[in-house]
């Protein structure tokens, strides 16, 4: 059987007395309901406080910030395996590996990504967020900025060539951000890595600039358009839950 350390589960038993209290809970009545003495409850009462997972106001202890962190833990875990589900759900649909990007302040956030071995996702050679200019990802995001934020970017993340097949400089790359349709997806060929190419959709999701993409093997560059076509067409009924979920 396995030790259990008794002080550790007083000191639960407190932080749950209090949190059925919306209002606070004197010291007398947490300790009666935690079923302990009194001089226990003091001393564990201290140390709580003092760490910050209980506040003490007017005489009555509420839950502190520290322990409200560890429920928005428990609830951005939750948002994090609901997207992961529902990307798994649309990789099994499109049969490519399929990933959840975000622009979030001012950098390129990649959310999730879902794969299976025998149809592995890109390899992160070059750091996501820095080469925006250069993957279908970015590029779709960047294309949902303002002309002012894209150029915040850039001039953290200069355009440069990272394979033969790279966007060469930044006029080309907004020429092409310019001409792109409203829900027009993004297509890279080779961009960001030799023997891959991708393509990205952007999606509504809160006030965020966000994406969905896959990527395929360049000898499967036939099936791109049809596989980005189905992702579109399935992302509707989830988008609800993806918007739930940007604020991980």
């Amino acid at each position: 059987m396995p030790t259990l350390i008794g002080s550790v589960q007083r000191a639960l038993r407190l932080l749950e007395a209090a949190g059925s209290h919306s209002g606070g809970a004197p010291a007398k009545q947490l300790a009666r309901e935690a079923g302990l003495p009194l001089p226990t409850a003091y001393h564990l009462l201290r140390t709580l406080t003092h760490e910050g997972y209980l506040h003490r106001e007017g005489g009555v202890f509420v839950l502190g910030a520290a322990a409200g962190r560890l429920a928005g833990g428990a609830l951005q875990q939750k948002r994090r395996s609901m997207i992961l589900d529902s990307l798994a759900h649309f990789r099994d649909t499109v049969g490519a590996p399929v990933y959840f990007a975000v622009y979030r302040e001012g950098e390129i956030e990649v959310v999730g990504v879902s794969d299976t071995p025998a149809s592995p996702a890109c390899e992160e050679w070059a750091d996501f967020r820095a080469t925006g200019f250069a993957h279908a990802i970015g590029q779709c995001l960047l294309g949902q900025l303002d002309e002012s934020a894209r150029k915040d970017y850039y001039d953290r993340h200069p355009v440069e060539a990272i394979t033969p097949y790279t966007v060469p400089d930044l006029r080309s790359l907004e020429n092409r951000i310019g001409a792109l349709g409203r829900m027009q997806p993004v297509i890279e060929r080779q961009e960001y890595a030799l023997g891959t190419v991708c393509a990205a959709i952007p999606i509504t999701a809160g006030d965020a600039a966000a994406t969905m993409a896959i990527s395929l093997p360049l000898h499967h560059e036939d099936r791109l358009l049809y596989v980005v076509d189905r992702l579109r067409s399935e992302v509707g009924a989830l988008l609800s839950t993806l918007s739930f979920s940007i604020s991980i």
